[in-house]
């Protein structure tokens, strides 16, 4: 078959951009499940494969609006699988601040109630704010990482833990569960002792479907071992291409093939019918920024106060902190390829938050997701809008039918689970192997 895109859908109801709420007639609350519910209607009319929640776990008020003021994500996917059927379901949840068996639960749940949609973002929280919520102190970026790869060990085990014939229900000799195929885990590692099974059988999908969207060394390399989709953050088309192609070669290693991992580069499009009406709409955006709300941004993004430096300087010479890595690493390359001023980073950073911005008519978009398609920058995207309703509305509307004029993206779905669209094999128990 003719290698085709995947379309994610990364929703912040407030908009990626951080004053996409200020737009005129935009959704201005990311607690609204009416709101949430058309954009999740949206984005299947527009056959995209999923719909993905982020999250934040401690509450700063000079932060992206959505960021601070949300549903729980499991909750709102939960809600949002009776109004959707075929789309996927993706949430963030902490492999730092979790349990795996909590976790292993809720999304084997999430994925019985929406048919085998379901897929988990495992994170490892960059952000220090949250260990203050958990009693805690913040581990360090290497020891997340120790931890993230037993946590996602320790959850695919549960998963595997009931047969998917264990469940025998047979009414006339009285036998509900076969003993035999539902097995404990008993998993004792560095950071976790977890005994099992699970209460709940084997999922559709026998897996839900892993995210993942760590660009440091240690990300890709658990991403490489355990992950099905990736989220990459890109700013150019070369770096995108070394990035996917170095992710891609790692995956021999782990008896992997290039087809059983997308790569799903970040893009906030700003789509216009005409280049002129695209940038308008951008520079209205742009007109809304808060300073100290993009200062705050860009100093989260680096990992140190920026209120510093002079932003008609140049930019810094800095080092990565021990937060968030990939973005702190393409947005510094960019400044350094581009010779950006501060001021021209942070602009940059509160239109997107680090992510690509893409701006022009609805036929330059579709070339441009086009050529990075086929150069094999990436597997298809994680579309950003910058506002809802109508900054996603004019991509499904507008762009969506070039690229399936194009033979680029499905014009029907295929299957009914996330693996379906994603085209990957349900795996094998590997608990009952024969």
């Amino acid at each position: 078959m003719k290698r085709q895109m995947h379309l994610g859908l990364f929703v912040l109801g407030t908009g990626s951009h951080v004053a996409g709420w200020r737009y005129p007639g935009a959704v201005d609350s990311f607690l609204d499940l009416a709101a949430i519910q058309e954009i999740g209607r949206t984005a299947e009319r527009g056959r995209f494969d999923l719909i993905f929640m982020g999250d934040n776990l401690h509450g700063d008020p000079t932060s992206h609006p959505s960021y601070t003021l949300r549903l729980e994500p499991l909750t709102m996917l939960a809600a949002l699988a009776m109004s959707t059927t075929r789309l996927g379901l993706g949430a963030t949840v902490s492999t730092t601040y979790s349990e795996p068996f909590l976790v292993a639960r809720a999304f084997a749940s999430l994925d019985h109630i929406s048919g085998g949609r379901a897929a988990w973002n495992a994170v490892t929280t960059a952000n220090a704010g949250a260990a203050a919520n958990f009693g805690t102190t913040h581990p360090d970026h290497a020891r997340r990482y120790e931890m993230a790869g037993e946590f996602v060990d320790v959850v695919k085990k549960l998963w595997d833990g009931w047969a998917d014939d264990a469940v025998v229900a047979d009414r006339a000799t009285g036998l509900y569960i076969d003993p035999k195929k539902v097995r404990a885990i008993d998993h004792e590692g560095t950071f976790f002792k977890v005994k099992g099974p699970l209460n709940t059988a084997r999922t559709p999908q026998g897996h839900p479907i892993v995210l993942q969207a760590g660009g440091s060394e240690p990300g890709q390399a658990l991403a490489a071992r355990t992950a099905d989709v990736v989220f990459s953050v890109v700013q150019d088309i070369d770096e995108a291409k070394a990035s996917y192609a170095s992710l891609k070669q790692r995956l021999p290693a782990f008896g992997r093939g290039p087809e059983e991992l997308t790569i799903l580069p970040g893009v906030m499009p700003i789509v216009g019918r005409t280049d002129k009406e695209a940038f308008e709409k951008l520079n209205t955006l742009q007109s809304f920024i808060s300073e100290s709300n993009a200062l705050r941004i860009l100093s989260d993004r680096l990992g140190q106060d920026m209120s510093a430096y002079d932003l008609d300087g140049p930019v810094p010479d800095l080092g990565l902190s021990d937060g968030y890595h990939s973005f702190a690493t393409v947005m510094l390359a960019k400044a350094r390829r581009d010779n950006m001023t501060l001021r021209d980073l942070y602009n940059l950073t509160a239109a997107a938050r680090g992510h690509w911005v893409l701006c022009g008519s609805a036929e330059r978009i579709a070339d441009t997701l086009q050529q990075w398609f086929e150069e094999r920058a990436g597997d298809g995207f994680n579309v950003m809008p910058p506002y809802f309703h109508e900054g996603f509305d004019d991509f499904v509307d507008l762009v969506v039918p070039i690229l399936q004029d194009r033979g680029l993206f499905r014009t029907e779905y295929e299957g009914t689970t996330l693996r379906d669209l994603l085209g990957l094999k349900r795996p094998k128990n590997a608990r009952f192997a024969s």
